[in-house]
């Protein structure tokens, strides 16, 4: 029996070829119909505007003195009043937002990557260096880190650069319970058949780690990141709460906080204006990694249907 097809259903068909779509492509449509993500997204954007922009379009620089306002309520030349030395409390937020943002994305960036190539490496090596590794991560894990970082930030010279120091400390306590998930994903993802291909070509442990098995848990590693910053600015915040964090005549979101805690009673505006910013910044890091989470995460109904 033969099938007559129409030639005019053919040539669509032809001219109209069904398009296919990419992992990158269908985690972002999934990442779009979360909607509180996509506000999320749409906060850490504007923040991110204000801390770069911010600074050069506002009429006060954050170190400027107005003799004539000191704790100030708002008004038309102080959006957000001023502090007990006449600085614009607007000012202060923006450069702070600045400085907590810095420092919160170069701590997920550093911590991210550390707990990949140790939980990684220590799950595909495995012997004594995973033994090694384990007993550091369980070391550092019941190590009271916000003490240690507390007294070493305290010591360090003052300086432009010393926050760089609160960087390196706040990374290097940040990885550990990352890295024991990273070494449990790699520990199913080494006996899989293109690793076990990979090895009999040849190729060499660390290759192996960077090309065959960190691509296949970047959606662990992409969620850890995005949660990280928010663990980074609330850690940097408490830190500078108590005066370990950024030194004078530095500032951040933390410093700003810590030092008009003392008048939220009496001058709330010193107050509320970074606090504020620190609340929305932390809740839409949160909602951007939870709809990264359900968006990378195949089995979720969060993210919808492709």
């Amino acid at each position: 029996m033969s099938t007559n097809v129409s030639p005019v259903l053919t040539e669509e068909v032809s001219a109209n070829p069904v398009k296919r779509l990419n992992r990158g492509r269908l985690t972002f449509r999934r990442f779009l119909r979360n909607k509180t993500a996509v506000v999320g997204a749409a906060g850490i954007l504007f923040l991110v505007l204000l801390a770069v922009v911010g600074p050069y379009m506002l009429y006060w620089r954050f170190d400027d003195i107005d003799p004539n306002a000191f704790l100030s309520p708002p008004d038309s030349a102080h959006l957000l009043g001023t502090t007990q030395a006449g600085r614009d409390v607007l000012a202060l937020t923006a450069r702070g937002l600045g400085k907590s943002l810095l420092i919160g994305f170069l701590v997920a960036i550093l911590s991210t990557s550390i707990s990949a190539m140790v939980g990684a490496s220590a799950a595909y090596l495995g012997g004594w260096y995973e033994r090694s590794m384990l007993w550091i991560i369980d070391l550092l894990l019941v190590v009271p880190s916000f003490f240690l970082i507390a007294i070493v930030s305290r010591s360090a010279p003052d300086g432009d650069t010393s926050w760089l120091l609160l960087v390196v400390l706040l990374a290097a306590f940040a990885w550990p319970l990352s890295a024991r998930v990273v070494r449990s994903l790699t520990l199913s993802i080494r006996e899989r058949e293109y690793v076990l291909a990979a090895k009999f070509m040849g190729l060499g442990a660390f290759r192996i780690i960077l090309r065959h098995i960190l691509p296949n848990a970047s959606s662990l590693l992409i969620i850890d990141a995005t949660l990280g910053v928010g663990y980074a600015i609330l850690s940097e915040t408490g830190l500078s709460y108590f005066g370990f964090g950024v030194h004078a005549p530095d500032t951040s979101l933390g410093t700003l906080i810590g030092e008009g805690a003392r008048m939220a009673t009496t001058y709330p505006w010193v107050f509320l204006g970074p606090a504020t910013v620190l609340v929305f910044l932390v809740l839409c890091v949160n909602a951007v990694g939870d709809g990264l989470r359900d968006a990378l995460d195949p089995n979720s109904a969060s993210g919808g249907q492709a």
